[in-house]
């Protein structure tokens, strides 16, 4: 999506109709343009409304991100983030790992609208569209080494859970060793932690976090998992909405700030029963899909201080680390 149309998207945003003529004085360019920059905006989801003698009309316009706001609602806590949005990036992660060789701080931020090339575990995409999802980076350093960060992403799940609980979304659980579902209905959001450094220390660790705050009909031919979404967890709740993005965006900051720091000082063994008791397959008949092809079944018992799982096997308790294992619930 070209710049232009993201500028002509933001003037749309209260919903009403806007003449040609006047979008294109506001941007100093010509109606074609405008007509132009807008055409095929309905390939993100979007329903725009065209009609002759009214101008343009956005039924569904997205809640943008906006730093001012996810400040004010971090309050104290702002100065600990340097937020930065963009309209469309391929991948936040990967701009944020290339930022972090070059020494930016940690607590640099990393949020897109839209993102083209998202990534996902065991070389998966994270598709998302326009506006129903909430994609961002955070660079976090620690004095730790590279081998002190193992269930880290276990870690930052407890934080996910803890942002979504205290808003209301009860039902989110976690499944081993990096996804949020809602309850056993679907995938809800995904977490991929990708570090640099020294095995004694220090290190860098990049968290990308994508979460679906709606899912769009358009995205599901692409998806080959079941998936869902804030508004698919709220939906027939009366009392509680999906929250809103700039806010929630601020809340699941303030608890991965709580939780890296809680995990720099004791390691993932401080957070082990709190993320046991959100395990959405604990207790549960798996298969793990092995790198090297072979299957192995087995009940989930749990996960150890450094985050492995712990399966119970017809042969005992055996211990998996996360790696390129698949998790399948039969």
């Amino acid at each position: 999506m070209k710049p232009l149309t993201f500028a002509l998207l933001r003037l749309l945003v209260d919903g009403k109709f806007h003449s040609g003529e006047m979008l294109a004085q506001r941007l100093g360019i010509s109606r074609a343009s405008v007509s132009n920059a807008l055409h095929g905006v309905a390939d993100y989801g979007l329903v725009l409304y065209s009609v002759p003698g009214r101008g343009y009309c956005l039924s569904n316009p997205p809640q943008w991100l906006d730093a001012a706001l996810i400040a004010r609602h971090l309050g104290e806590q702002a100065g600990q983030f340097q937020i930065e949005i963009f309209d469309s990036l391929s991948s936040s992660n990967t701009l944020m790992l290339q930022r972090a060789a070059q020494g930016v701080p940690g607590g640099n931020v990393l949020a897109v609208e839209l993102q083209s090339g998202g990534r996902g575990r065991l070389g998966r995409t994270w598709h998302s569209g326009l506006g129903n999802a909430l994609t961002f980076s955070l660079l976090w350093r620690f004095e730790l080494g590279l081998s002190a960060l193992s269930g880290l992403s276990l870690a930052v799940g407890v934080a996910l859970i803890r942002a979504l609980h205290a808003l209301g979304m009860a039902s989110a659980r976690l499944k081993w060793p990096n996804d949020v579902l809602d309850g056993n209905k679907g995938k809800l959001a995904g977490i991929l932690l990708e570090a640099q450094g020294d095995m004694l220390g220090p290190s860098a660790v990049v968290i990308g976090i994508g979460l679906n705050l709606s899912t769009p009909r358009y995205l599901l031919p692409q998806i080959d998992q079941p998936v869902s979404s804030l508004e698919d967890m709220v939906a027939g709740m009366s009392e509680i909405n999906v929250p809103e993005r700039n806010h929630l965006f601020a809340v699941i900051l303030r608890e991965l700030q709580a939780i890296l720091y809680e995990f720099a000082s004791h390691g993932f063994a401080a957070l082990r029963a709190e993320w046991e008791s959100h395990h959405a397959l604990h207790n549960q008949n798996l298969r793990l899909l092995l790198p090297d092809g072979r299957v192995e079944m087995g009940v989930a018992r749990g996960v150890t201080e450094n985050g492995a799982l712990l399966l119970e096997t017809a042969g005992g308790i055996q211990i998996f680390n996360a790696g390129e294992i698949g998790v399948r619930a039969p």
